[in-house]
């Protein structure tokens, strides 16, 4: 048996989780006192239930939060082995969620909402830190969410806290702003100016052939990958929780989409970590 408690910031996916657990025959109680939490896990416990469990816990628990780390290390002594997922996005991507659903920040119902987010930040901070797994889902869509919950909760498999998203991008439409790695690949041949290939896309055959076809291509992605390698472990060692990719050529459709399907290829079955692959503009 699992005993999960999901946590994490107000509009960063918590309720999707547990929807997505309560699907998969998780047992899911949502912002249960924190004074009855010990004598839930007693009796999820002592009950000697098969069913994983999972248990939301957030800033709605108001004043209970301080009681919660004594919580926790009774849960410890008691030998109830407990798991924390948290759930984390960026400041500016909380505030967009809020305005989008038009929801009051539960902090702040008739203030600012950034207000609510910093002072939610504040007083999680503990359950971050003590969290096992963290996932910042600012960039990810709600089946990118799942899979990595699934990876992680369902799964079984080793997870180090760090997303991946490899994005393909077009110069010409601006650098994405949330990348943390930049690689220009507009040195590559570019299948723009070939008539046959022009309004096909690096997801065709042809031109991930007309790409790579001078060898050029094939030793930069061994060079690429050769970095990257060496590059995330150390952002893990250092608690990274994200790592965005930016692969850029003239317009996003091209050499841009090609390096970064086969970056993709390359990266795919790391172990312990999630990844993802977008192509910002290539419908443009």
């Amino acid at each position: 048996m699992r005993f999960v408690i999901v946590t994490g910031m107000s509009g960063a996916g918590k309720s999707s989780v547990l929807k997505m657990l309560e699907d998969n025959n998780y047992f899911c109680v949502d912002n249960l006192p924190v004074e009855l939490i010990i004598k839930f896990a007693e009796l999820t416990f002592e009950n000697d239930t098969s069913k994983n469990v999972a248990l939301g816990i957030d800033i709605r628990s108001g004043k209970g939060l301080d009681e919660l780390d004594n919580v926790l290390k009774t849960l410890v002594e008691k030998s109830y082995n407990y798991e924390i997922l948290f759930l984390d996005a960026d400041d500016d991507v909380l505030i967009k969620r809020f305005k989008e659903t038009r929801r009051a920040h539960p902090l702040t119902p008739e203030g600012r909402v950034d207000e609510g987010i910093c002072n939610e930040r504040k007083a999680l901070k503990f359950l971050r830190n003590k969290a096992n797994y963290i996932i910042d889902s600012s960039n990810l869509l709600i089946r990118e969410l799942k899979m990595q919950v699934e990876e992680i909760l369902l799964n079984n498999k080793e997870y180090n806290n760090l997303f991946v998203t490899i994005l393909s991008f077009g110069f010409k439409n601006g650098i994405p702003t949330d990348a943390d790695l930049i690689f220009d690949v507009r040195f590559l041949p570019n299948p723009y100016y070939v008539d046959d290939l022009k309004k096909k896309t690096g997801n065709d055959v042809e031109v991930r052939e007309y790409v790579l076809r001078d060898g050029t291509g094939k030793i930069f992605l061994e060079k690429l990958h050769d970095m990257i390698s060496f590059l995330i472990p150390n952002y893990i060692k250092e608690g990274k929780n994200q790592l965005v990719i930016g692969i850029g050529c003239t317009g996003g459709k091209h050499r841009s989409v090609t390096i970064a399907n086969e970056l993709y290829e390359k990266m795919k079955n790391y172990e312990k970590i999630g990844i993802n692959i977008a192509h910002r503009d290539i419908l443009r």
